[in-house]
């Protein structure tokens, strides 16, 4: 017998392994190709509006996508649509490394997306499948958001490595012999999960599907065409009718994708508003930083990959403390300090300078990596927890859907800002310039205009910062007032252990 039970506790150990890197594996595609976008676009010809599509095919599709990729697991079993995700997302990653044109990759990078969009949901649930132990759960969650939260900042890491000693087509190569591997050792590793009798709300799904699409679509749109483009409006306007039809669709149908009693519990609600904006909080950094990083401190994109690891390494650790505590103080604690730590954080970025070294955003860094870790362990326990397993890869992927939507709103939003804040300082130069040349004609003006540019760009990077920072403060005023401990922190992993039984 205790033969057994270690055999038991080795699949489940491993089938953490699988389930982990698999996160990572996604959340990596999220942010390793950025830095090889100047590479692809010498080597395919992309013009630059349209080399924008390498990174929104995937994130359009993934985004759009998460809430029906999710529904397949309970419907039709997870391990199985799990398999069925990373099969996907390998052979995409094969099929766009090898790509000699625009269209060639721009579809496999869809297919990932896809890929993406059934394995990530899937993934969550099959923790709440395999660990039935609630301090033993409350670890993997702690694994699971340690890989979404450190995914963003890993990939810069990593995408920098691989473009400056192979080439651009390892950031997507290097998901082969990974996807490959999860395949040999899912089969093993994980355990089916009771299929559904329900049948799939078709309707429902493509207009749930489709409205996501439009929306991230027109957010898409609008850093290069601007929230009063009439195409953009169109697009959001079609993207609103389109989830008002969803809602009137799933009031009226008996088997619903989304039952929309499922957001009338008070925590799981807030949760998902509080990940939604945090989504947006932790991408602004991870975009803005990136381009002081290289555009101002002139560091490669190895140097600048390097210039993260305060961030995973704090998510980490943080994570580790989380799921060890979670079950003697509960959730709610620790979701709300966490908004406040990544609020503080960004704030503290919004001081970098022209004149800044690395020590300035050293301690940003590890602020919001502090609070991601706090936060992303108890949001993640927080969307599962009571929720029947039948519903969990429904919470799984409302979860996803809430942190891409919210990265995808909140970068929009804020690269409009940055750019509006950016361009009214470089009027101010130039009228700064004008003067100096009149001052003294023979002078030349063409370094103080360079440094004028340059303290213009870092100007729109301050009010970015503050701008996120302003999403995260919200984010923890919505955790204190909103969420709620459902129960004593004592008695958590028994409710845990009882939604299993």
């Amino acid at each position: 017998m205790p033969t057994e039970a270690k055999r038991t506790d080795q699949n489940k150990k491993l089938a953490l392994v699988v389930i982990a890197a698999a996160q990572l594996m996604v959340m990596l595609d999220l942010t390793i190709v950025n830095i090889a976008l100047p590479s692809i676009q010498r080597e395919l010809g992309f013009s630059t509006t349209n080399l924008a599509w390498v990174i929104d095919a995937y994130v359009l599709t993934f985004g759009g996508l998460l809430l029906l990729g999710g529904r397949t697991g309970d419907l039709f079993g997870r391990k199985r649509m799990f398999i069925v995700g990373i099969a996907l997302f390998t052979a995409s990653s094969l099929v766009g490394g090898l790509a000699t044109d625009q269209g060639w990759l721009i579809v496999a990078r869809t297919i990932q997306g896809i890929g993406a969009a059934i394995a990530s949901p899937t993934a969550l649930s099959l923790i709440t499948a395999t660990f039935d132990d609630g301090t033993r759960r409350h670890k993997a969650m702690a694994v699971y958001a340690g890989m979404s939260a450190a995914g963003g900042a890993l990939g810069l890491l990593l995408g920098g490595v691989l473009v400056d000693f192979f080439s651009w087509r390892w950031v997507l190569f290097v998901n082969v012999p990974i996807g490959t591997l999860l395949l040999l050792l899912s089969p093993k590793a994980l355990r089916e999960t009771p299929t559904a009798n329900d049948r799939l709300d078709l309707p429902g799904a493509v207009s749930a599907s489709v409205g996501m699409a439009l929306l991230v679509y027109g957010l898409i749109r609008v850093p290069s065409s601007g929230w009063t483009n009439p195409t953009t409006l169109g697009v959001f306007l079609s993207a609103l009718v389109v989830l008002i039809g969803f809602v009137i669709v799933e009031a009226k149908t008996d088997r619903p994708l989304l039952p929309l009693e499922f957001l009338a519990n008070r925590n799981r609600s807030g949760g998902y508003l509080v990940m939604l904006l945090l989504g947006g909080a932790m991408l602004s950094l991870l975009f803005f930083l990136t381009q002081f990083l290289q555009d101002i401190l002139h560091y490669s994109p190895i140097d600048a990959g390097f210039a993260y690891l305060p961030l995973p390494m704090m998510v980490a650790s943080s994570s580790i403390i989380v799921s060890r505590q979670v079950r003697r103080f509960g959730t709610r604690p620790f979701l709300t300090i966490g908004p406040l730590f990544v609020a503080v954080g960004l704030f503290w970025a919004s001081y970098i300078t022209v004149n800044s070294s690395y020590p300035a955003i050293f301690g940003p860094l590890v602020t919001v990596g502090l609070g991601m870790g706090l936060t992303f362990v108890t949001l993640t326990l927080n969307a599962v927890s009571a929720v029947a397993p039948r519903e969990s890869g429904l919470a799984s992927a409302l979860l996803n859907t809430s942190q891409q939507i919210g990265g995808s709103l909140g970068l929009a939003a804020l690269v409009t800002l940055m750019a509006t804040s950016t361009a009214n300082s470089m009027k101010s130069a130039q009228v700064l310039i004008k003067a100096a040349s009149k001052a003294d004609p023979s002078a030349t003006t063409s370094a103080l205009a360079n440094r004028l540019a340059l303290n213009a760009s870092v100007h729109g990077y301050q009010v970015a910062f503050k701008a996120g920072s302003i999403f995260a403060l919200v984010a923890f005023v919505v955790a204190a007032s909103v969420i709620r401990s459902a129960t004593k922190p004592a008695s958590h992993a028994d409710i845990l252990l009882a939604e299993v039984k």
